[in-house]
């Protein structure tokens, strides 16, 4: 089955911050493909869309709802709900993501 993956807002803002600051600390040719293989990960999530894990922040509360897949560092935050995917979150999993999980994702 083929799902249609959307990216929220929220999540653009992620990768547009990714881009920003890799292109102004290294160089905008890594920014371009740090953002390239990013993007392809997402993209993939067009099929087998649950083989991700979910974030262990989110078992600890009894939530199931997330899944997780990585390029490295980077954690995509994201949840199917029927035949679309929703990116949530592009985050830079050498940080401590509980609380931003938290606020992004469980808000009521």
């Amino acid at each position: 089955m083929k799902y249609k993956v959307r990216i929220t807002g929220v999540a653009q803002d992620d990768l547009y911050s990714i881009y920003t600051y890799v292109a102004n600390n290294d160089s905008p040719g890594k920014a371009e493909h740090l953002l390239d293989n990013i993007e392809r990960a997402i993209v993939s999530l067009e099929t087998m869309s649950a083989r991700g894990n979910h974030p262990p922040e989110m078992q600890r509360w009894g939530i199931l709802d997330f899944r997780e897949v990585f390029f490295k560092p980077y954690r995509i935050i994201y949840e199917i709900k029927e035949k679309s995917v929703f990116i949530h979150a592009v985050l830079d999993g050498r940080r401590n993501c509980e609380d931003l999980l938290q606020q992004r994702l469980l808000r009521a």
